[in-house]
């Protein structure tokens, strides 16, 4: 499975439920200074309104929220409830009528980017309402469930407030979770229950999750933070929570989730598609919603059809070639040596030879930890954990070990997770004085693209001969070309598993068993390979435009200069910006 970077699952567009009216005053101003203040009050206030409406959500935004004027909020996961579509496209258009009312013309520049990426997410929500039964929480690698052991293990204590959120998180997780499976109940009453394997697959992580209680990582993970809380609590009060997590862990957490398992159980059958989202009915339209959602492109799902095959074809044309230059391409693929497998020096390898084509980072720290063996099976091979925007020195690389990367896949994996992938593009976001309120439309085809255009270039930071290098990069791209395809003929073109069976052997790819795994996974996952393939393939279209449009004055330097200043946005404007940005 390919690596994923871990972010905050939001819930049901709980950034439109916190809107204000009235919060602006008279933004009809002509001088651009008050233009500008009143805009960035705007958008503060919807960023603070917003932040608070998911405990989690904010502790992995805000460090301080009280820096924020953030000081009393309630506890919570959120609200789940595929009723509150029609309200939440009142207030979209509402939000969009109060951003009309700016004259975007007399805002900054980053302002006016903000504006327009505030535009294309109202647009692009506006033409998903009637699709909330839709979507699905409980997914195995990227679901709220699966990803909610990850983030309370690795939920920083900065001051005892944390420690009583966190301890308030646990408390109220069944309740949540009975909103989830609420849901899932309607879902169900109209034939959207997810596929039987499916169900399987959550099950049997809720019980990898909870099978040896008093060993679970919940109550050793947090018995060492609060070790660290020693300069701000007795030793009283550290023994106190400690007993405090432990009850609730093992009276709350553990029941909740094996309570979920028993009722996706339950519920198993009563799904009326085991195939890709076109199965269902408006199952199309909902894919093409999700897909422009998920990629952050303008691309059609035909147009991305095309290209990714196009890419393919040039991808296994340079192979090709590449081995009828080199006759022993593939034996010097196997038997090639790195220097080292230490993640460490792999990392600062990463780093020093990144900086001809990148703006160097601030320095920060990071810690690289092994995923836990209870969440093995269902994690990533890899993946990194943002900051909070105030505090970019929270950074956490994890490693699935049961995956079993080595040698160059090691590497290129780190370069993914790390340099120059997702924490150096995180770390270069949040100290480029981006507003606040840009942390809340990061793209995930923009996150993972990123981090898949440069483990691409990473290949060749190795100490490997070039044309292994090169035909191996290639053969990457190629591998995860396939993966896109076939996840937009399963959910768009409804192709069956037979369909996908003949697909990947027409590519020498015979494994059945594994052939239906990866079916199974797509259908689990819709867009899930999208957001690094066609992300990938957006950047490398931006690169072309900017090598096209500046000539001789193009350099990769300047090009990712101007991307980390700009920030994530969808992939249009990045490109309606570029010219502005690289000037500047």
């Amino acid at each position: 499975m390919k690596k994923t970077m871990i972010r905050l699952v939001p819930i049901f567009l709980s950034i439109l439920l916190c809107f204000e009216t009235g919060c602006v005053g008279n933004p009809q101003q002509a001088d651009s200074a008050k233009q500008q203040q009143a805009f960035t009050e705007y958008t503060n206030r919807i960023f603070c309104s917003e932040v608070v409406s998911s405990t989690l959500n904010m502790h992995y935004n805000l460090a301080h929220p009280e820096n924020y004027g953030i000081i009393n909020y309630p506890v919570t996961y959120g609200k789940i409830s595929a009723a509150e579509n029609d309200e939440a496209s009142v207030l979209l258009e509402n939000w969009k009528e109060k951003l009309r009312s700016f004259e975007k013309g007399e805002l900054t520049l980053s302002q006016q980017m903000t504006y327009d990426i505030m535009s294309d997410f109202i647009g692009k929500e506006l033409s998903a309402t009637g699709y909330g039964l839709y979507d699905e929480i409980l997914r195995p690698s990227t679901g709220f469930t699966s990803q909610l052991p990850v983030l309370l293990a690795e939920y920083t204590f900065y001051d005892e407030q944390d420690i009583k959120d966190y301890l308030g998180l646990i408390s109220i997780t069944p309740d949540f979770f009975a909103q989830i499976m609420e849901f899932e109940k309607k879902k169900s009453e109209q034939g959207l229950f997810m596929a039987d394997f499916a169900a399987d697959d959550i099950v049997q992580q809720c019980n990898n999750f909870t099978e040896e209680p008093e060993s679970n990582y919940l109550l050793s993970t947090f018995d060492s933070r609060i070790a660290e809380m020693a300069e701000i609590l007795t030793q009283e009060q550290m023994d106190a929570y400690r007993v405090q997590n432990r009850k609730l862990v093992l009276e709350k957490m553990i029941p909740a989730y094996r309570a979920l398992a028993e009722e996706v159980a339950a519920l198993k059958g009563t799904g009326k598609n085991s195939g890709g989202l076109c199965g269902l009915a408006k199952g199309r339209e909902y894919y093409c919603y999700m897909v422009a959602d998920v990629t952050g492109s303008d691309l059609s799902v035909a147009q991305m059809q095309k290209q990714t095959e196009q890419q393919r074809k040039r991808d296994m044309e340079d192979m090709k070639a590449i081995a009828q230059k080199n006759p022993g391409i593939g034996q010097k693929c196997a038997n090639y040596q790195l220097p080292t497998e230490d993640v460490e020096l792999i990392l600062q390898d990463l780093q020093e030879k990144m900086q001809q084509d990148f703006p160097k980072a601030p320095q920060v720290t990071y810690t690289v930890k092994s995923v836990h063996p209870s969440l093995e099976e269902y994690t990533a091979p890899a993946f990194y954990l943002t900051p909070p925007i105030d505090d970019i020195s929270q950074n956490c690389i994890y490693i699935n070990k049961s995956k079993g990367d080595e040698k160059l896949k090691l590497y290129t994996t780190l370069a993914h997770e790390g340099f120059p992938g997702h924490l150096y593009q995180n770390v270069m976001e949040r100290s480029s004085g981006l507003a606040p309120i840009r942390s809340l439309f990061g793209s995930s085809g923009y996150a993972e693209g990123w981090a898949t255009y440069v483990e691409m270039q990473s290949f060749y930071y190795s100490d490997v001969e070039k044309e292994v290098a090169s035909y191996l990069q290639k053969n990457q791209s190629a591998l995860l070309s396939l993966y896109a395809t076939a996840d937009m003929g399963i959910h768009y073109d409804g192709w069956t598993l037979r369909d996908t069976i003949d697909f990947f052997q027409g590519y020498n790819i015979v494994d059945k068993q594994a052939i239906q795994e990866i079916y199974q996974l797509i259908v689990e996952e819709p867009a899930h390979y999208l957001k690094y393939y066609i992300g990938y393939l957006e950047f490398l279209n931006l690169k072309n435009y900017a090598m096209k449009k500046y000539g001789e004055e193009y350099s990769n330097y300047r090009f990712h200069q101007a991307l980390m200043k700009m920030g994530p946005a969808p992939f249009a404007i990045l490109k309606e910006y570029l010219p502005r940005y690289w000037e500047e």
